[in-house]
Formats: structure tokens, sequence, C-alpha cells
């Protein structure tokens, strides 16, 4: 049998029909850029996540960015951010001119409060939390943490569409929250596409300007800002999609129940933590495994395909050299980066693909292919 980790044509076919009619209306209306479909989005997007606006740009990194931006972020600010999570956290923070600062994650591989005490300094102006791998961060302690220090709270939510803790979403919790719609994300483009949402109506406004080149009418620029729209193509698929998302958010907890249950009782590997009171969303299935490097090789004899989310924590990436972070600073996601599998994780995986899936996993570690 033959596991893909992610098959994106599986659910193109089940909305084919509906997909090409989207397309079509908007290669008729010839407005590509802005325009009619991304308002239309816009407004189904916040009313999904429970929020007053959407603001949708031309990709995740630019939605942080540009949310950062229009805080007021800015050259000599320190901004936390967690040391386990994809890159474009990070940049975001050096595109506003700030200074990223690295913090370790808890058992459910996210930021709370006591790390972020750890790490603040005097020029701490912001924090970025992500709900890494579609689990909410540690809000409980990190929201009354930046409100006793005055901190502003960007939430990161690119894997996050609809997760929530004590039944608030991801993008809730702090002044502004940044969505990625990367083809395998939950909610995903058939391109690049992103989102910010905030209940701040002057922010919301501000961030329409700076993502359109400071303008909030053609060649009439108030502020100097960039180029961070949406294309209506990927708007029009996203308006599809979005119908369909609680649906495909329910098949992966199924999934997720199945694999624990499956594999509740290998000692070698720890299943996902999931904090009380949270709704995981699984964007990715991730485990800590014993041997991971052999497993992994085990699983694509097998035809299993897996994931590394992440590799290399940011403070050993070359790129962050300058930041002064040695190994060893960080040793829960030093150790994690080491350990972590990403298994198949999609809303159309089949039963019988999670029992082999898993059928493999207990063969290695009961001595089948460990050695």
């Amino acid at each position: 049998m033959r596991v893909l980790f992610l098959d994106l044509k599986q659910q193109y076919d089940s909305i084919r029909s509906e997909i090409a009619e989207a397309i079509d209306r908007v290669l008729n209306s010839t407005q590509f850029i802005l325009g009619p479909e991304v308002t239309a989005f816009e407004e189904a997007f916040a009313h999904a996540q429970h929020t007053r606006h959407c603001i949708a740009t031309n990709n995740g990194t630019s939605a942080l960015h540009l949310a950062l931006w229009a805080v007021g972020i800015k050259r000599g600010d320190e901004v936390i951010v967690p040391v386990n999570t994809f890159i474009a956290t990070a940049e975001a923070v050096l595109l506003a001119g700030a200074r990223p600062i690295f913090a370790d994650h808890d058992e459910c591989f996210v930021l709370n409060g006591e790390e972020l005490e750890r790490r603040m300094t005097r020029r701490t102006r912001a924090a970025v939390p992500v709900h890494l791998y579609g689990q909410i961060a540690d809000m409980r302690s990190i929201a009354p943490f930046v409100e006793r220090y005055g901190l502003t709270l960007i939430e990161d939510a690119a894997q996050a569409h609809l997760a929530s803790l004590d039944e608030k979403l991801a993008g809730a919790w702090g002044v502004a929250a940044g969505f990625s719609f990367y083809p395998g994300k939950n909610l995903g483009a058939y391109g690049e596409a992103g989102a910010v949402v905030t209940t701040d109506s002057t922010l919301a406004e501000t961030m329409r300007k700076l993502r359109d080149h400071g303008s909030e009418q053609k060649y009439r620029h108030i502020i100097a800002g960039h180029n961070y729209r949406m294309e209506a193509l990927q708007a029009a698929v996203l308006r599809i999609k979005l119908q369909y998302l609680e649906a495909w958010t329910q098949a992966r907890e199924r999934h997720a129940k199945k694999y624990c249950e499956l594999l509740q009782d290998v000692a070698e590997i720890k299943l996902p933590s999931v904090r009380d009171g949270a709704r995981h969303v699984y964007h990715l299935f991730v485990i800590e495994a014993d041997r991971r490097d052999s497993l992994r090789n085990f699983l694509e004899q097998r035809e299993i395909s897996t994931g590394l989310h992440y590799p290399i924590p940011l403070h050993l990436q070359p790129c962050f050299a300058e930041l002064g972070y040695k190994e060893g600073a960080f040793p829960r996601a030093e150790r994690s980066a080491k350990r972590i599998l990403s298994l198949p994780m999609f809303p159309e995986l089949k039963d019988d693909q999670i029992e082999y899936t898993a059928g493999a996993i207990r063969e290695f570690y009961g001595g089948g292919g460990g050695a």
C-alpha cells in the first residue's frame, strides 16, 4: 500500500466542478487583483473566524509583516517568537526592522507565559506566539502576561484555521493574527495567499492601505506601503474551500483519534499532547520517536511518506548566526528537532492507510526493522 503524506489531488477531485466555475467567473470578470472576489472571501473568512475584519494578502509571511508594521513595531524593538517554527515568523519581525528574540516550547510544542517572562528585556515590545501544528499556544498564560507588561500580541495562526482554546478561536486573542493559505494548509489556495484578521477597525484600515502601496484610492497614496494584495483567483478558490473547512477539520480530528488509539501503547514514541479545553485541528500529526531517522527510512521503504517540521531550530539556522545564539540555548526545541516526525494527515486519508502506517511503526519497534 502507498500512503502519501498529503494528497491534494483527492481534495481537488471532490470539488472540481465548483472550482472550475469559480475560476471561470474570475476570468470572465477580468478583475484579477483584489476586487469583489477578494472582498467576498474577506467577509466569509472573518465570519468563520468570529472577527470583524479580514485583510487578504498575497501570502502568510506578508500577513505577519503587515500586522507588525501596522502596530508600529520598528528598528530597535524586540519581538519574542518561538524557536520551533517555520522561518517566516522570525522573518516578519526582521522585515519590520525589529530583532527576533527566540524562546523555547512546552510539552505541546508551543510558547507559554513562563518562557515569555524568561526572554523579556526592556526592549521587548511584542510577542508572536505560533499556534503550531494546529494547536493554539498556551494563551491562558500568554494573554495575561502581555497585558500585564503592555506588550502587543500578534498571533501566528498559519497552521490553526478553526483551532480554539476554551472555545475562543485562534486569531481572537491578540490585536491581530496572520493566517497562511499555502496549498498544504487546512484551508489552502492553489498558489500563495494569506490574511490578517483583527477586531480593531482603525488597525484594519491601516493594513488595507499598507497592503496596496499606502493608497485609499488609485494613485492617491496616504502612506508608503507595499504590494501585499491577494489575487482574485486565489480568493475564489478559498471561498469554495471555506465551505468545507469544518467537515475537513472533523475528518482530521477522527484521523488523529485513530492514530492515537493504534499507537498509544508504543513506548518508543510520544503522541501529540493536547491541552485541556483545546481544539487541535491537526494541520500536522507530529510524534516524537526514538531512532527517528531509522523509523522514517523504514516507513519510506513501505511507501509511507512522512515529513520533518522542523529539523533545524531557528537559532541554529545560518541566517540567524549574528543573533549570537549557540547550541544548547533551547534544549527542548533542540531535543525535539532530533525526534519529531510528521505522519500522513489530510482529510481524505483512509482508515486502512492509517492502520497500515500504525502497523508499520509497531513492526519497526517490535524488532521487524529497528536493528
